[in-house]
């Protein structure tokens, strides 16, 4: 019998270590992406999720979906995890590389396990230009 679990946290960064204790040190947590024009690739990311209490076999995916016109922007196969028992926990980390975004604005970071959404947040592309000195 699955007992769907909770997500304890969804964080994005910029890298993921692992001690030799089995501690993740999570790097360079962010929201928000900067460019000087777009299209922009970002060259990587990682999405870090952690599931516990919950029990049985499932099915997470990560999409990246623009907020406007609802287009998917990059997302995982299905990655399939087990919790043993109730007291179990389990990391999943997707690594996303050369993520291009045609257009700054909002796009939402959706988890989604079993096919059904769990938890969306937002991550917001910016456009930055950088001014010259002129003398």
């Amino acid at each position: 019998m699955n007992i769907r679990p909770n997500l304890q946290f969804s964080v994005l960064c910029d890298d993921v270590r692992r001690e030799d204790n089995g501690k993740f040190i999570l790097i360079g947590l962010f929201e928000a992406i900067t460019a000087k024009s777009f299209p922009a690739t970002h060259p990587a990311l990682f999405v870090v999720n952690r599931w516990c209490k919950g029990q049985g076999s499932f099915l997470q995916k990560i999409k990246i979906v623009n907020s406007k016109d609802k287009s998917i922007v990059f997302q995982t196969n299905d990655q399939a995890f087990e919790l043993p028992d109730i007291d179990g926990h389990h990391t999943l980390i997707s690594k996303v590389n050369n993520l291009e975004f045609k257009v700054p604005g909002k796009y939402w970071v959706e988890v989604v396990i079993d096919g059904e959404l769990i938890l969306n947040y937002p991550l917001i592309l910016k456009e930055v230009k950088i001014e010259e000195n002129r003398r």
